[in-house]
């Protein structure tokens, strides 16, 4: 058994979203403020309240600071990376959590650097360095932590549309660090012309989710959700964070499944070509002849991969194909327990592959490899072999 944390972000994520559906499941509100008590300054609190967002009732997470404060340098105020590192290290919080945190603002730093053309060093971090986001970042992998899960699948990820006003001024939604930090993740604009999605909560999402897609096949144990600032008519302003027991068999497992169609390259170039994507992480790589438009023939090019392989494989189709497009969607895939089994043979010692289900034997295969090199050396047939190893597997079973 397993424990999920499937997050709907079919309204967009913010971080205090992300932190009020994870307290609205059932975190506690007093142990986050003893966790964060070495990070927040001594004039701030942390509040949660509930609120109703278009006839849903949620969890309104809140960074409290003075009214002389709010709006001066000492919270709101540009900070560099090495400085929030060094806040977030003197926090006294678990290591496991400390060096999470730390890993996802090493990695807006790095977007950041990149959008803006500068060191790493040298990045400000303007509403992402307030005390009120760090707080939500810090706060969010805590509570993940908390919860005690063994892997979080979010929805495509909806980004809302229109403009946001930030620091650098009126940028299009999703602003740019958003769009970096979602890049290979399933997104898709729909509902009020709006920033539905913030940097801190692609951020978490992405930090912590394995997998994007449906709600996986879970026994529901809770749901919390967390509500955004702003209430907008007909416009649940909520993240829904769904939390179950997963019972699938250790072979069940979420996989890529990615396609193009060719009918203009040389046909020598696939070798090369699925070499690459094995070395990209593929599962499995396999050719089908297929007949395309103007009765020419062509190729369907298909990819099994890890969800977490995706973007590598699709470089290489790209970069090494001549294909324009190619096909990708989430799948589940159920293996079989697998493990080999040597048998001795009149011909030589041979390797069996022998699959169960439930500890059930379904197939033992004798490897052809081994197969083809002994019938070689004996100068008999391949069959011959394959057969005495198929024989004298079936009487060692039998022997059990």
């Amino acid at each position: 058994m397993g424990k999920t944390l499937y997050l709907d972000c079919s309204s967009g994520v913010s971080g205090d979203m992300f932190l009020g559906s994870l307290l609205d499941l059932g975190v506690h509100l007093d142990d986050l403020k003893q966790a964060l008590s070495g990070l927040l300054p001594a004039d701030c609190d942390v509040t949660s309240s509930r609120v109703v967002r278009s006839g849903i009732t949620a969890t309104r997470f809140q960074v409290v600071e003075p009214r002389e404060s709010a709006g001066g340098s000492e919270h709101h105020g540009h900070r560099h990376l090495p400085q929030i590192v060094r806040m977030i290290r003197s926090a006294g919080l678990s290591t496991p959590v400390t060096e999470k945190a730390i890993a996802l603002f090493e990695r807006l730093g790095e977007v950041e650097a990149g959008i803006h053309g500068i060191p790493v060093e040298r990045v400000h971090f303007h509403e992402v360095g307030a005390i009120d986001s760090i707080v939500d970042i810090v706060g969010g992998v805590w509570a993940v932590e908390q919860l005690g899960v063994t892997d979080v699948v979010a929805s495509p990820l909806n980004v809302g549309s229109g403009t946001v006003d930030t620091d650098h001024g009126r940028l299009p939604v999703p602003a740019p660090a958003t769009l970096e930090l979602l890049k290979g993740v399933p997104v898709y604009s729909a509902g009020p012309a709006m920033e539905l999605v913030t940097p801190t909560g692609a951020l978490l999402v992405t930090g912590h989710a394995s997998a994007f897609g449906p709600m996986p096949a879970m026994t529901v144990g809770a749901a919390g959700y967390g509500a955004g600032s702003r209430d907008v008519p007909g416009h649940p302003n909520v993240v829904r964070a769904v939390v179950g027991e997963t019972a699938a068999a250790p072979g069940h497992v979420r996989v890529a499944v990615l396609e193009c169609n060719i009918d203009d390259m040389n046909p020598q170039i696939f070798g090369p070509v699925l070499d690459q994507l094995y070395a990209a992480g593929a599962l499995e790589v396999f050719l089908t002849p297929i007949q395309m438009k103007k009765s020419r023939p062509g190729t369907l090019l298909t990819v099994i991969a890890p969800p977490a392989a995706r973007e590598q494989a699709l470089d290489v189709l790209f970069r090494e194909t001549t294909t324009i497009g190619v096909r990708h969607h989430e799948t589940d895939r159920e293996c079989l327990d697998r493990e080999m089994v040597t048998v001795e043979t009149e011909y030589g010692r041979v390797r069996v592959k022998v699959s169960r289900r439930r500890g059930l034997v379904t197939n033992a295969a004798p490897e052809f490899d081994d197969c083809a090199r002994l019938a070689a050396d004996r100068k008999v047939p391949v069959k011959e072999v394959h057969a005495a190893a198929a024989a004298a597997y079936r009487a060692v079973a039998k022997g059990k």
